[in-house]
C-alpha cells in the first residue's frame, strides 16, 4: 500500500477539497483523489461562471479558513427581487423583495467567482499537511470489508482508508460501485450560463425573473458585472448557444430587460442539462456521498453547492466528534448519524426547488394569477418575508456547527 489514510475523498471539485480541510483540521489524515489534473484549477483567466454563497456557507467557508483568501473578490447580495413576468413585456407588478436589513446577521450571501474559490482551496489544500492530493488519478475499482476501504486506481495503485467519502458529481462512479441506484428526471431544460458586463450599477441586488421557458437568474459580481443562469427549453437553448457572441446578447436583451442600461458579453459561456438526481442512499459499506454525488438539483434557487456543503459541514462534524469518542467512523451506526441528518433537508430542499420550478416554468393563467398574488402576499407580511429571508441565507433548519460560525 503506497497510500493509508483516515479518509479517501473521490472528487477534486469544490466539496471534496472543503471537506479534505474541515477534517485535516480536526485530526484527521486524508487523501483526495481527482481524475482531472490539478494545473486546470489555477488558471486566472475571468470565465463567467460564480457561485451564490448562502450566509451559512460563507460561514463555513470562514472557519476552514478559505473566506479570508477570497473575501475582496467576494459582492455582498445586499436584496434579492423575484418577478414574474414574460420575455420582453417586463416584471409582473406582483413580487417578492427581500432587503438584507431585515434580518440581524448581515448580507443573505455572497456571489464569488470561480476562479478564485478553486484556486483558494487549491493552495489551502497545499499548506495543510494532513492532506494528501493524487490529480489525474482514475479509480478503477473499490472494496470495502470490516476494517476500511481499498481503491485501486488506474495505474495500479491501491489505496487505504477507513472510510470512503463520493464527492464525485451526479454521475458518481464512487456510488455506482457500491450498488446505490439514484432516482429523478429530467426537466427539458438546459441552463445557460455566462456573466455581462453592464451600463448602470447593480448595487448588490440580485434578480430572479421567471418566464415561461424557465428563470432567468442575475448575480452581482463585483464591479458593472453580473452572472447570468438562463434556463430555457433545451432545443431553444442549443440553438442560442449556437449563436456567435452578438447575436448571444441580442437574444438575452429582450428577457433582461434595460435596468441596467447597456449590456455585453464578458468571458465565456456554458450549458449545463437541467435534472434532478437523488441517490437513494446517501451511505454505503464504510462509504458516504456528498454534495452532487448525493442530490443533484435544480438550479432555480442556487442552492446547489450550499448543499453541498451543509453536507461538508454536517459529515465532518459527525466523523469528527465520533472520532473523539473513539468509535470506528466508517461504522454504520456513526454514518448513519450523517444520512439521518441530511435526508430529510436535502428531500425538502428538493421537493421545493422541483415545486417552484414546475409552478414557474409556465404559462398557465389561473397558475400565473395564484403565483403571482402569493408573491405578493409574501411580500406584504413581514413576518413571512423574514422568514424565507433566513431560509434563504441558509440560517434555518439544524444546522452544523460549521455552518453557525463555530468550531467542531
Amino acid at each position: 500500500m503506497k497510500n493509508t489514510s483516515d479518509i479517501l475523498i473521490v472528487g477534486g471539485g469544490l466539496n471534496g477539497p472543503a471537506l479534505a480541510l474541515a477534517l485535516a483540521q480536526t485530526g484527521h489524515s486524508v487523501t483526495i483523489v481527482d481524475a482531472l489534473p490539478r494545473g486546470g484549477f489555477e488558471d486566472e483567466d475571468f470565465d463567467g461562471r460564480g457561485y451564490a454563497l448562502a450566509l451559512a456557507s460563507q460561514r463555513l467557508l470562514d472557519q476552514i479558513g478559505i473566506w479570508p483568501m477570497v473575501a475582496e473578490q467576494a459582492q455582498p447580495m445586499l436584496e434579492i427581487k423575484a418577478s414574474d413576468g414574460h420575455a420582453g413585456e417586463g416584471a409582473s407588478p406582483f413580487f417578492l423583495h427581500f432587503d438584507h436589513r431585515e434580518i440581524e446577521e448581515g448580507p443573505m450571501g455572497y456571489m464569488l467567482e470561480d476562479r478564485y474559490l478553486r484556486r483558494a482551496l487549491l493552495r489551502a489544500l497545499k499548506g495543510e499537511p494532513g492532506i494528501t492530493q493524487l490529480n489525474e488519478a482514475r479509480v478503477v475499482a473499490q472494496e470495502a470489508d470490516q476494517t476500511g476501504v481499498t481503491l485501486t486506481l488506474e495505474n495500479g495503485e491501491t489505496l487505504r482508508g477507513g472510510i470512503l467519502v463520493g464527492a464525485d458529481g451526479r454521475k458518481s462512479g464512487t456510488a455506482a460501485r457500491a450498488g446505490i441506484t439514484r432516482s429523478g428526471w429530467d426537466y427539458g431544460q438546459t441552463a445557460l450560463v455566462c456573466a455581462i458586463d453592464h451600463e448602470n450599477p447593480h448595487h448588490g441586488i440580485a434578480h430572479q425573473f421567471f418566464m415561461e421557458p424557465g428563470p432567468l437568474a442575475i448575480l452581482p459580481l463585483p464591479g458593472n458585472r453580473c452572472s447570468i443562469v438562463w434556463s430555457e427549453k433545451t432545443a431553444m437553448a442549443e440553438a442560442i448557444h449556437g449563436l456567435d457572441d452578438a447575436e448571444y446578447i441580442a437574444a438575452l436583451k429582450p428577457r433582461f430587460g434595460d435596468f441596467l442600461g447597456e449590456i455585453s458579453l464578458a468571458g465565456k459561456r456554458f450549458t449545463y442539462p437541467l435534472n434532478l438526481t437523488i441517490a437513494n442512499s446517501f451511505i454505503g459499506t464504510r462509504m458516504s456521498l456528498i454534495g452532487d454525488a448525493a442530490h443533484g438539483m435544480h438550479p432555480i434557487a442556487g442552492q446547489g453547492l450550499n448543499a453541498g456543503l451543509r453536507d461538508v459541514g454536517a459529515l465532518a462534524e459527525v466523523l469528527t466528534l465520533a472520532k473523539r469518542r473513539g468509535e470506528d467512523v466508517g461504522s454504520s451506526l456513526v454514518l448513519e448519524r450523517y444520512q439521518q441528518w441530511r435526508r430529510f433537508d436535502t428531500a425538502t430542499l428538493v421537493a421545493s426547488t422541483d415545486l417552484v420550478n414546475k409552478l414557474f416554468s409556465n404559462d398557465n393563467p389561473l397558475l400565473r394569477i395564484g403565483r403571482d398574488l402569493g408573491m405578493g402576499m409574501v411580500n406584504s407580511l413581514p413576518g413571512l418575508r423574514r422568514g424565507f429571508m433566513r431560509e434563504a441565507a441558509g440560517l434555518t433548519g439544524d444546522l452544523p456547527r460549521l455552518l453557525k460560525g463555530d468550531p467542531i
